[in-house]
């Protein structure tokens, strides 16, 4: 499960939640979409180059046939023509020789040569008029060609394969275009060759019958590859005509013997051809090897070509050499790539847009969000006033907001009600606090005077008992002395000092009983007013 929990940036935001489901198909989905389209149409785009390097290569083999078969037709026609015939039977080699030195030139052979049946040479384009002699003495003299040279007639014409003495045997005038110095190439498979002398010729062997159907002789033509660049540079217009192909590129041709060109227009540098150069090893080891089409990209030479193999063979189906025909894939490799370039510019541009709208779409959905949370956020750090507003998303989140602000409302209402309440819940704390302040203060107050009340009763009782006992002697002492003054008479004047200092100090207890008494009982004495002397009084209370 805690593989499953989103990321922490994720779980706690909802902002980047929107931001996440708004940008991940942009960021994931469409670039997935744009590189299965680009694989998609990088290799439609190689594709359609293979098929137009496969017709071209149709072309190339087409025409090629085409030469092959005119070899084949061309000395079939000489072979049947009345002239040939009628200078056999008059043995004229002079207009043999000029019949085949016209006809060469007219079908561009070679060579044309005249052979008895049994394969010694009788005439040729290649010889002088006076080298020659009698028919017999031709025939003499020519039996000892090669054997490779005294070919069985063929209804066709083939590619073959000739080593140099054989076909110096029919045309020693071809000697400067056999020998091919072989040209180190990269990529090539490894050889201790440096020098290919073989030929590879068109060939052409048709019997010349007579009217019963007897073979008089053998006439060959032929066409040699080695070195023909008259016939690679027709073949390359065919197959590749002036804007055909886009600025800055040029189609290629080329026959190779074995593994090595023989005859071609692709160029070392300037306006030397590559002949002699050898195919890569990759190309060899396909075509000649497996006998495969080689339909791809190559490097030839010096550079990468959309290139097409095919091999070449013999009469016996023998693999010796190789057509081919290619373009200079770096144009059409910049086309492509500024395609997919058009193509991943046009997506990015859909994403920018794309994505400033999914922004804009999640900013209507999160900011009102945000809005709210800081609202909530103010008003928990008691910020009562804090709101919303007015926002423009018109949907739910909306709504909500609004919905937000509208309860902050009615809440910051209920909290002013509140807040009257307890202030007037306040009031009435404190008022009903004064009140039993004051109560407490006169429960105090009246304790204290019950107390006061209690001690001066206590008292009272105590002074009015004391008084009461103290009265007594008091009025029983002022008796006797009344009672003495009014028994002595004029007999009391010695005495009567003492006896005034008696009555004053029987008047000072009493004073002392009555205010003993007043203090016991004041509200009894209520409204007295005496005057005091408060030196006296002091002196009374110490």
């Amino acid at each position: 499960m805690a593989a499953l929990a989103a990321p922490q940036w994720l779980a706690r935001s909802i902002r980047n939640k929107l931001l996440a489901i708004a940008l991940l198909p942009l960021l994931v989905v469409l670039p997935l979409l744009v590189g299965a389209l680009l694989a998609w149409g990088a290799a439609a785009y190689d594709q359609l180059l293979i098929t137009k390097v496969q017709s071209d290569l149709a072309v190339a083999r087409g025409y090629f046939g085409q030469v092959l078969a005119e070899v084949g037709s061309g000395t079939d026609a000489i072979a049947a023509s009345h002239e040939l015939h009628e200078s056999l039977q008059r043995a004229d080699l002079l207009a043999l020789q000029a019949q085949l030195v016209r006809e060469r030139a007219r079908l561009g052979f070679d060579f044309i040569n005249l052979y008895a049946p049994d394969g010694a040479l009788i005439t040729a384009n290649w010889h002088a008029p006076a080298a020659f002699g009698s028919l017999a003495q031709q025939r003499s003299d020519a039996a000892a060609l090669p054997a490779d040279t005294r070919m069985n007639p063929s209804p066709r014409a083939s590619v073959t394969l000739l080593q140099a003495d054989a076909l110096l045997a029919m045309a020693p005038d071809l000697a400067p275009r056999i020998r091919i110095p072989l040209i180190a190439t990269r990529g090539a498979a490894p050889t201790e060759r440096q020098i290919e002398d073989r030929a590879m010729v068109l060939l052409s062997t048709v019997p010349v019958r007579g009217a019963d159907g007897e073979t008089l002789a053998l006439l060959r033509g032929g066409v040699l590859l080695n070195q023909n660049l008259p016939l690679i540079d027709h073949i390359n217009r065919i197959v590749y005509p002036n804007g055909s192909l886009p600025l800055g590129s040029h189609g290629t041709a080329t026959l190779f013997m074995d593994d090595v060109r023989i005859t071609t227009n692709v160029r070392l540098f300037q306006d030397r051809r590559a002949i002699g150069t050898r195919v890569s090893q990759a190309v060899r080891d396909a075509v000649l090897g497996r006998g495969d089409t080689w339909l791809d990209r190559a490097f030839v030479v010096n550079d990468w070509y959309v290139s097409a193999y095919e091999p070449l063979r013999d009469d016996a189906g023998n693999r010796i050499g190789m057509l081919y025909v290619g373009y200079l894939e770096q144009p059409f490799r910049l086309v492509k790539y500024t395609m997919l370039g058009v193509i991943v510019g046009i997506f990015l541009l859909v994403m920018v847009l794309a994505a400033l709208f999914s922004l804009r779409w999640a900013r209507s959905i999160f900011k009102p969000l945000e809005l709210m949370n800081r609202t909530i956020a103010r008003v928990e750090a008691g910020d009562a006033g804090a709101r919303v507003g007015p926002v423009r998303a018109r949907d739910e989140v909306g709504a909500l907001a609004s919905h937000l602000d509208q309860l902050l409302d009615v809440i910051d209402d209920k909290t002013r009600a509140l807040q009257r309440w307890a202030d007037e819940l306040d009031a009435k704390v404190v008022e009903r606090t004064r009140d039993l302040a004051a109560s407490n203060a006169a429960l105090q107050q009246t304790q204290r005077q019950l107390v006061k009340s209690e001690k001066l009763a206590a008292i009272g009782q105590i002074a009015a008992s004391v008084a009461h006992e103290i009265n007594n002697p008091i009025a029983v002492i002022q008796g006797n002395l009344d009672l003495m003054r009014e028994s002595l008479g004029a007999h009391a004047a010695p005495v009567d000092a003492e006896l005034r200092l008696l009555d004053q100090q029987v008047d000072r207890m009493r004073l002392i009983v009555t205010q003993l008494l007043q203090y016991a009982r004041p509200t009894e004495y209520a409204g007295y007013v005496d005057a005091v002397d408060v030196h006296q009084a002091l002196d009374d209370a110490m």
